[in-house]
């Protein structure tokens, strides 16, 4: 049976152990944000939550991004409204991307790294499973680079290092690297 989402051929290069369903009301996301989301991502939210890439000697990498925060006795949890404001405020700021004129609100942050790079979807398609993937590389060639795939298949890719040149500026290539939803990662 085919997965129309990705996420069966991400699950087999990063073990979802650590992970765990985020059980985000998807009505209350789409109410907050004006948008359906795509199945990719509900289907990464599903398995393995909001969390951090980490490699097996602490260091932190990338943080996939809640769309409504949660309750928790934590402060850090984080959610899409900070990186969001910040990745179309730079939009504006840098003049985009060459030969794509966009309204900076079609930007939509899922998720940011230590570099500090921020992941987003160009939400110019009605249909969010055809939304492209917008890196904000901070210390990367491009100021902003499009990628032609979802979030699953943009993340496979970067781990599998099938991108020339690599897109962001810190590397998660890293074999020992493992995915700890946001409560292991604060337990930890």
């Amino acid at each position: 049976m085919e997965d129309p989402t990705g996420i069966a051929a991400l699950t087999k290069i990063l073990p979802s152990d650590l992970g765990a369903d985020e059980g985000i009301d998807w009505s209350a996301a789409e109410v907050r944000w004006g948008t359906r989301f795509p199945r990719d991502y509900m289907a990464f939210m599903s398995i393995y939550g909001a969390g951090s890439f980490e490699a097996a000697d602490g260091r932190g990498g990338g943080v996939i991004l809640m769309p409504l925060p949660k309750e928790s006795i934590y402060l850090d949890d984080e959610t899409f409204e900070e990186e969001t404001q910040n990745a179309r405020g730079a939009w504006a700021m840098l003049g985009g991307q060459e030969g794509l004129d966009i309204d900076p609100d079609h930007i939509l942050a899922w998720g940011v790294t230590s570099g500090p790079d921020i992941l987003c979807w160009l939400t110019t398609d009605p249909d969010p499973d055809q939304w492209p993937v917008l890196v904000w590389g901070r210390h990367t060639d491009e100021d902003f680079t499009l990628f032609p795939c979802g979030m699953v298949e943009f993340l496979r890719r970067l781990l599998l290092d099938e991108y020339d040149p690599y897109p962001l500026s810190i590397d998660l290539r890293d074999v020992s690297l493992r995915y700890l939803h946001r409560l292991e990662r604060q337990k930890r």
